[in-house]
């Protein structure tokens, strides 16, 4: 299956939307586009997960590297996802202690909001 990934602003923050699945084949993708929006300065994301299949390692890699590159720019990153199979790979890592997980996108860019400006 493929991947997609498109971005758009709301509320001072970039979302960045990601449908299919992020597994060692696709995760590139998503890779390059969060390096590249935080090479054009955005700085707090809020990646969108809800029409996510599927998750492996290397997609929960990419997600890591994200946050730490946005954290090295005083930034932060926001997961949305209310798939329960998604969300039991999170819980499963511990990195539900690492990622603020929302609910809906309105709620991560609210959560946001409170995080450093850019």
């Amino acid at each position: 299956m493929d991947l997609s990934v498109t971005s758009r602003e709301q509320g001072g923050r970039t979302v960045v939307e990601v449908g299919g699945e992020i597994d060692v084949y696709t995760a590139p993708v998503l890779r390059e586009r969060l390096n590249d929006l935080v090479g054009e300065g955005r700085h707090h994301l809020v990646v969108d997960m809800e029409k996510v299949d599927f998750l492996d390692s290397t997609g929960l890699g990419v997600l890591v590297g994200g946050l730490k590159r946005v954290r090295s720019h005083d930034g932060s990153l926001h997961l949305v996802c209310t798939q329960e199979k998604i969300l039991k790979v999170f819980r499963i890592t511990g990195l539900t202690k690492v990622f603020p997980i929302h609910s809906s996108v309105d709620d991560a860019v609210a959560a946001s909001s409170g995080d450093s400006a850019s």
